[in-house]
């Protein structure tokens, strides 16, 4: 859009103002700040590649602009040898990245475990006792992680009126009507109801999970949530760029879903992984996330037709495909894809209309899986 004048709190997330929107999150909701080093920044090497065409005869530009992409980057073994950009994004500018934030905070999560400051497998009272009368009152760290917390909650985003709209407000990312009949994000994860089942049997993708993983990192590691991530993760893995992530009216981090961070940022975060840590994320973590997941409770689960051979870890999706590939995902089309065979990382920003798309998600991990011959 080249004018911000209807962009608003209502529509920020729809179709056609999110094109803007996405990388001016900043403008619209309050923000707390990820620094970086600059002294520490690590320059990306490049050595651009002309693609090729896709094995079913479109071009790499063709399905980036069918997908209502903003931004598209892949890095091989380090090196950049794409980038893309449409809708007014930057390589220098913030986009937010949605639920790809519950993936960063799970790789925090991860660093606070090799410190001996926070135990997955601890009750989540330990660290938050305020969710005593909740579907969190015995539930672990673990559940949290993988999404097997039994809670009554619908991931509905196109609900104008019930649960999920009401913790969109909470949020501060929905207009209230009375600010003070509305609660901010933490005391609303401290309302929401047991399900009936027994925690740990069935992946139940629910947001507030990970908005709590985020206070349970807070409360771990003692410091607020922007500035673990500045300290342990921004800085030392050499971001070039400040990131920011949304927080709410008392200040509460959205570490569901409000990270914004530059493209090429997020790469050098998914290469830091595909190499293992690099010191910065403890090996142990990362092997884990790999090696482990309940696929008995991935296909009880609400999207296992998604990924019919994967699984779920610490909120990170394993593809189950031939090349061991791995994946975050944030809805309207953000993707960090980390292919350890080819070693690709595959960053993807997008402002699609809708915020889950499946026959697009299934074009992309086409498209994802095709990239190496693509760009051989």
């Amino acid at each position: 859009m080249d004018s911000t004048e209807t962009v608003t709190l209502a529509n920020w997330r729809r179709s056609p103002w999110n094109r803007w929107a996405f990388h001016h999150v900043s403008e619209l909701v309050p923000v707390a700040m990820i620094p970086t080093d600059p002294s520490r920044a690590k320059p990306l090497p490049e050595e651009l590649v002309v693609p090729n065409r896709l094995p079913d005869g479109a071009s790499i530009d063709q399905v980036l602009r069918e997908t209502e992409t903003d931004g598209f980057l892949v890095l091989r073994d380090g090196t950049l040898i794409y980038e893309w950009y449409a809708n007014g994004l930057g390589a220098d500018m913030p986009h937010i990245v949605f639920s790809i934030s519950k993936s960063i905070s799970a790789i925090l999560a991860g660093i606070l475990v090799g410190q001996g400051k926070l135990d997955p497998d601890a009750p989540v009272t330990r660290y938050i006792p305020e969710v005593a009368g909740s579907a969190y009152a015995d539930a672990t760290v673990r559940h949290v992680l993988d999404m097997t917390v039994s809670i009554d909650f619908d991931e509905s985003y196109l609900d104008p009126h019930g649960a999920f709209a009401r913790y969109r407000e909470a949020m501060g990312w929905n207009p209230v009507a009375d600010p003070a009949r509305t609660p901010g994000l933490h005391p609303f994860l401290t309302t929401l109801p047991r399900g009936s089942g027994p925690h740990g049997e069935r992946f139940h993708y629910v947001s507030p999970n990970s908005d709590l993983l985020g206070w349970i990192i807070e409360r771990a590691g003692g410091r607020p949530y922007a500035e673990l991530l500045s300290d342990l993760i921004w800085k030392p893995m050499g971001a070039a760029h400040d990131a920011y992530i949304t927080i709410d009216k008392a200040g509460a981090s959205r570490s569901a879903g409000g990270i914004c961070t530059t493209l090429r940022d997020l790469a050098r975060f998914g290469e830091l992984l595909r190499r293992g840590g690099e010191g910065i994320v403890p090996r142990a973590w990362i092997d884990d996330i790999l090696k482990n997941g309940d696929r008995g409770a991935w296909t009880r689960g609400d999207m296992a037709a998604l990924l019919p051979e994967g699984r779920y870890r610490s909120k990170w999706y394993l593809t189950g495909n031939d090349h061991g590939a791995w994946t975050a995902i944030g809805i309207h089309g953000q993707w960090l894809y980390i292919d350890p065979q080819a070693k690709l990382v595959i960053a993807k920003f997008s402002s699609q209309a809708l915020p889950v798309d499946d026959p697009v998600d299934f074009r992309l991990l086409k498209f994802f899986a095709s990239i190496e011959g693509c760009l051989a």
